[in-house]
């Protein structure tokens, strides 16, 4: 026990003792032809992190990363290997980057930093949890646009095998996170109450663009991927987009953290 509390000790000083690396590199899915709508979040937020934090990296696209990845609690997505370290998904990455003190809400007290955590983890568990519904177990968005996605980087008979273990390993997480016997009206209700959470706070802060006032935090980040990937994925079924689209200050909201970090411009007025 105390060999392996020095050792997280040892990691830790490394952690912060070493300087960004300018060739960290972020790994995904090909984006116009595979990601699904879970991962595209998910890389879509550490993305938006990074660049608030104005951390130079660059975005490799592989078939199969997702099983070059080390691991992680929900779509192991994305990762990245920055000298030395691999991380993967959002928490473990601005974990990462906070060690080595050049993360974006360093100027938040202890307080106000537990709760942002809570809004993040808030953020994380429901729509991600949504996102993995509506892509697994609606069944026309997975014959649709699932199942073809996630098996079109392997020849047949290895894309019917790789669907099966992707869905089953999805439907699994629904099951442990009590998501699997809900009905899609119960899952556009926690992603309406989620977005009515979320926009209550935006509107704590009315003359200002962030959730924490004029300058970003990772609830940001976090916050910004899901809601932007939902509006922005056309899906058979489109509850989860029309459900964010009732709250015009997050989708304004996503609008100026896309205009500022990405400029893609896809949210039109």
């Amino acid at each position: 026990m105390t060999s392996q509390y020095l050792n997280q000790l040892h990691t830790a000083d490394k952690l912060a003792a070493e300087p960004w690396p300018e060739d960290a590199t972020l790994y995904q899915p090909y984006e116009a032809e595979q990601i699904l709508l879970p991962e595209n979040a998910s890389c879509l937020a550490v993305k938006a992190y990074l660049k608030m934090c104005n951390l130079p990296f660059g975005i490799r696209s592989c078939a199969n990363a997702e099983h070059m990845s080390p691991g992680g609690r929900m779509t192991k997505l994305p990762f990245i290997r920055a000298g030395a370290f691999i991380f993967a998904e959002f928490e473990p990455i601005v974990n990462f980057v906070e060690q080595k003190d050049l993360a974006i809400g360093s100027w938040q007290d202890e307080d106000e930093k537990a709760d942002m955590r809570t809004y993040v983890s808030l953020v994380e568990n429901i729509f991600t949890m949504a996102e993995l519904y509506i892509s697994f177990r609606n069944e026309r968005v997975y014959k649709e646009v699932t199942a073809p996605r996630n098996g079109i980087v392997f020849p047949w008979p290895l894309s019917v095998m790789q669907n099966y273990s992707k869905r089953r390993n999805a439907l699994r997480l629904l099951k442990v996170y009590q998501w699997d016997d809900l009905d899609i009206d119960a899952v556009i209700d926690k992603v309406a109450k989620c977005c009515e959470t979320l926009e209550y706070k935006l509107k704590e802060s009315p003359d200002t663009p962030y959730f924490y006032g004029d300058q970003p935090c990772e609830l940001d980040a976090i916050a910004f991927g899901h809601l932007f990937s939902i509006l922005t994925t056309t899906l058979p079924n489109m509850a989860l987009a029309q459900t964010v689209k009732k709250f015009k200050h997050l989708v304004e909201f996503c609008r100026f953290v896309d205009e500022k970090y990405f400029q893609t411009r896809c949210l039109h007025d």
